[in-house]
């Protein structure tokens, strides 16, 4: 490839990740726990669900933006990830036609990959439903994909207002996944770790039957002005 960005047809290495020691710090952590660190104002959307039979997803993104129903770029992501990476799919939510199917992601699990997302459809159903391979989609058809391009590899994508970087942080559980920027991932699983080890408390204090104090929902209903009616 030449020196230039050829918009829609381009392909970057990913050359800055997220360390190994901050992914494995977060594998304990909810991604509930984790977005309510970031503010609650980061998300993939609600479509995007779990698509396999379950477990934790956290890897470095390495990111793809794709034609609606055209996979030749996720191909050569597939070649180019190094193992570990989350494949993070922007086929722009579109569900007319398969961008992955069990052969692809048997690839994917054999070269190493932690996992794919993919803003889009999937195929192949059963199969990825009995495998605990992580696989996101925002849903199914029977329909298999193109492969024509165009298409790019290692640039900033966006789903659902969710951005990511390559490298950055990605964190998936049955909740969905989360993008975490690289260079506030430290700060924020900190914080996460730190809300995790204060919610595991509280629910051992009320499984042993100790309620938690609930004077803040009065105080709460007051700050917003609600009136009792008898």
């Amino acid at each position: 490839m030449g020196k230039g960005h050829n918009c829609g047809a381009s392909i970057r290495s990913v050359k800055n990740r997220v360390s190994a020691e901050i992914v494995a710090s977060c594998v304990d952590l909810p991604v509930a726990t984790i977005s309510d660190s970031m503010a609650r104002m980061t998300a993939g959307g609600a479509a995007l669900r779990p698509m396999h039979a379950g477990g934790y997803l956290a890897g470095p993104a390495f990111t793809v933006k794709t034609r609606p129903g055209d996979n030749l770029m996720v191909h050569k992501a597939l070649d180019m990830a190094e193992p570990g990476d989350i494949v993070v799919v922007d086929a722009g939510g579109d569900l007319t036609n398969a961008i992955v199917g069990e052969i692809m992601l048997t690839y994917a699990k054999a070269r190493g990959i932690a996992g794919v997302i993919i803003n889009g459809a999937i195929r192949d159903t059963d199969a990825i439903a009995a495998d605990r391979f992580p696989v996101y989609a925002v849903g199914t058809t029977h329909r298999g994909p193109y492969r024509e391009g165009p298409g790019e590899i290692g640039g900033d994508i966006a789903i659902d207002g969710m951005v990511i970087a390559p490298g950055d942080l990605i964190v998936g559980d049955a909740d969905g996944v989360l993008c975490v920027p690289q260079d506030a991932a430290k700060s924020v699983l900190a914080a996460a770790t730190a809300k995790n080890d204060a919610e595991e408390k509280i629910l051992a204090l009320m499984k042993d039957g100790k309620l938690m104090d609930r004077a803040w929902i009065a105080k709460a209903l007051d700050t917003a002005g609600v009136t009792y009616v008898d």
